[in-house]
């Protein structure tokens, strides 16, 4: 099975369709979609609209912290991200808030692996894995809910990571390469991040998802140019907060 997963598309449509079509061209015979569906961008309702689609036809999703602050936003934002759901909440339709409240904090995608938002170790605080000490605790949560467990796939980071544990135990990161397969093979144990669809964070402005294939036990970072300046302008044309559209200009 070749799995694709999507992670922060952030109601960024351009970004999302650029990813599925080029996924499907790689061969991806199933999707996983890793939370943060909202949030930040302009397109929420039709970026919501093409994923419950995607789930009606078995994919797998699971809920991010900005898809749970758009269900009930704060009535007195206190910072960009919650300013964020709060201009989200009234763009969405009854049944399109159902579905991000029925999405579950953790899915999986067969009896290797475990996909979350942020982290295993308690998902509902939303910790984000950025370090060796992180990742290591997010495994170690992984491991304890289900020892069959050997891979990790989460978003939540917007740049794209590979956490691998040695034979000695010791916890290892690298930083993949796009579109070069790297050996996962299952004998060890692994944490994917596979980077933001919507919103990248590493000064380069393109999409990022990645393509797991379980049987050649291999994982391949992508990285897929989209029509960025539309989105951009769309942010703009929304009355979201300025930064948010500097923030996909310059993939920062």
């Amino acid at each position: 099975m070749k799995l694709a997963l999507l992670s922060d598309i952030h109601a960024n449509l351009p970004a999302l369709q650029a990813v599925l079509a080029h996924a499907r061209a790689q061969g991806a015979e199933q999707f996983a979609l890793l939370g943060d569906l909202v949030g930040y961008g302009a397109e929420p309702a039709p970026v919501l609209d093409a994923c419950m689609s995607l789930v009606a036809g078995g994919a797998l999703a699971v809920r991010g912290n900005h898809d749970q602050a758009s269900i009930d936003p704060p009535a007195n934002p206190q910072n960009l991200g919650e300013q964020s759901a709060q201009w989200t909440a009234p763009h969405l339709n009854a049944q399109q808030r159902a579905f991000l409240a029925g999405l579950p904090l953790t899915a999986r995608a067969g009896p290797q692996v475990l996909l979350v938002h942020a982290s295993a170790d308690a998902p509902e605080r939303w910790h984000y894995v950025t370090d060796s000490n992180a990742a290591e605790r997010s495994m170690a949560a992984a491991t304890q809910l289900d020892p069959a467990i050997r891979y990790v796939f989460s978003g939540h980071v917007h740049e794209q990571a590979l956490y691998f544990l040695t034979p000695t135990a010791k916890l290892m990161r690298f930083s993949p390469r796009p579109g070069v397969p790297v050996p996962v093979p299952p004998h060890r144990q692994w944490l994917a991040i596979v980077g933001s669809c919507g919103q990248p964070r590493d000064g380069d402005v393109r999409a990022m998802y990645a393509l797991f294939d379980e049987a050649a036990a291999h994982i391949t970072f992508h990285r897929v140019a989209y029509d960025h300046l539309a989105e951009v302008a769309a942010v703009r044309a929304a009355g979201l907060p300025a930064f948010f559209a500097e923030r996909l200009e310059r993939g920062l």
